[in-house]
């Protein structure tokens, strides 16, 4: 007598309360994205009537006047426009790591079927505009330091964007936008701990490291209590700052640190996520664009934007971004190595390749780091500025022109 042979064992389904608790949370991030890149935008145009205005020198003097914190006898002191930049936005990257990590393990980006093609469109929207740039600017060597600023994606401008034009973006497209900017997010981070480091003080780095293992043995044991992530997140990030390397680095440092869930099971890094993404988004985003944004235009001739420097990142945001995002995702999917989500077509991908030419904060802030010139960085906001209006200005004509035509144009 013969038996059936045994089926193969099938694996076993991830829990259904974790893909539940991803699902949430991508559509938590989406929502608040979107709303949070409307002010963004609102924050940008005030900024640049604002530096245009009659009471510009009252913009420019309040980014200019020095806060100093100290406690004891130690303490900083830089310009409120530095104090955005190094402190409030290491909020931003604090963020931005707990998407990270949580995309890695339980989202988008946990797969090689799910990250396969927003990997490869990513690697394609950072290495073209760098070199697009770098073309432009050869003959200017000093402005080439300024290579990764058309690098950067601006997720929540661009999510923005799509809230704008509602059902007729397919939700599979955003989620697509949403992995290649973080891949981007994890890039950029890269950049700035690789090549905006200009220098290093080893006994404040030693100090940041005593922290940061400090912090890694409570995430280790999955400490429920947010106090001493906290308290040592504030110290990790005052060493850092103190050793040369960016102080905005350890937020993302710290983002690494925090549990997935806690001993008793509770979600640790999602609580976090949800409590700090509406101070982000509508605060400390909108904040930064309201000091990094306003470029004045008073004497500016039309031919400033034909400069080396502000071309190379226009045409980088809005010609790179499109080859480098549309072309290796063509090429990845032609050979094989990914497929394009259910309902998105490849005039679809392509509006999304524009919209991602929105480069914006992190643009900006790369530019900051590159350049200490105010003419560079006015430079930089201009070419940021040129390049991420006209990029979302015609994604939005090629997905308005996609969704009519339908998904397989």
């Amino acid at each position: 007598m013969t038996t059936a042979p045994r089926p193969e064992p099938t694996p076993a389904p991830r829990p259904p309360e974790v893909l539940a608790r991803a699902a949430r949370s991508m559509r938590d991030f989406l929502h608040q994205e979107s709303a949070g890149g409307i002010v963004l935008m609102a924050a940008a145009a005030v900024a640049v009537i604002w530096a245009n205005s009659p009471l510009a020198s009252a913009y420019f003097g309040m980014l200019d006047t020095t806060v100093t914190a100290k406690v004891g006898g130690t303490g900083v002191e830089k310009s409120a426009l530095l104090w955005i930049n190094d402190g409030l936005m290491a909020l931003f990257f604090l963020l931005v790591g707990l998407e990270v990590k949580r995309e890695v393990l339980i989202g988008q980006l946990s797969s090689w079927q799910q990250s396969s093609l927003p990997i490869f469109a990513a690697l394609g929207g950072m290495a073209i505009p760098a070199l697009v740039f770098v073309g432009i600017n050869l003959s200017e060597p000093a402005n080439l330091q300024g290579w990764a600023i058309p690098a950067a994606t601006d997720i929540a401008f661009a999510l923005g964007i799509l809230a704008l034009l509602g059902s007729r973006v397919p939700v599979a497209l955003k989620a697509l936008l949403l992995a290649v900017a973080v891949i981007d997010d994890i890039g950029a981070i890269a950049i700035i701990a690789l090549f905006y480091t200009p220098g290093v003080d080893l006994s404040m780095l030693g100090a940041a490291a005593v922290v940061l293992v400090l912090l890694a043995g409570f995430g280790y044991l999955r400490v429920g209590s947010s106090i001493p992530y906290a308290i040592l997140g504030i110290a990790l990030w005052y060493f850092v700052l103190k050793s040369g390397v960016h102080a905005t680095l350890a937020g993302v440092a710290l983002a690494m640190c925090i549990p997935m869930v806690d001993r008793k099971g509770e979600p640790k890094l999602e609580t976090w996520e949800h409590e700090l993404h509406p101070w982000v988004a509508f605060l400390v985003v909108p904040i930064f664009a309201l000091a990094n944004a306003g470029v004045s235009f008073e004497g500016m001739e039309p031919a400033a934007l034909l400069a080396p420097l502000p071309l190379g990142i226009a045409l980088g945001l809005l010609v790179g971004k499109q080859i480098g995002i549309f072309g290796l995702a063509w090429l990845a999917v032609k050979s094989g190595i990914a497929r394009l989500p259910e309902g998105v077509g490849w005039l679809q991908v392509w509006g999304l390749s524009l919209i991602a030419g929105i480069g914006f904060t992190m643009s900006l802030f790369i530019g900051n780091l590159a350049f200490a010139s105010p003419e560079q960085i006015n430079a930089v906001k201009l070419g940021v500025l040129s390049g991420s209006v006209i990029a979302a200005l015609l994604g939005v004509l090629i997905l308005l022109r996609g969704n009519k035509r339908g998904a397989n144009a």
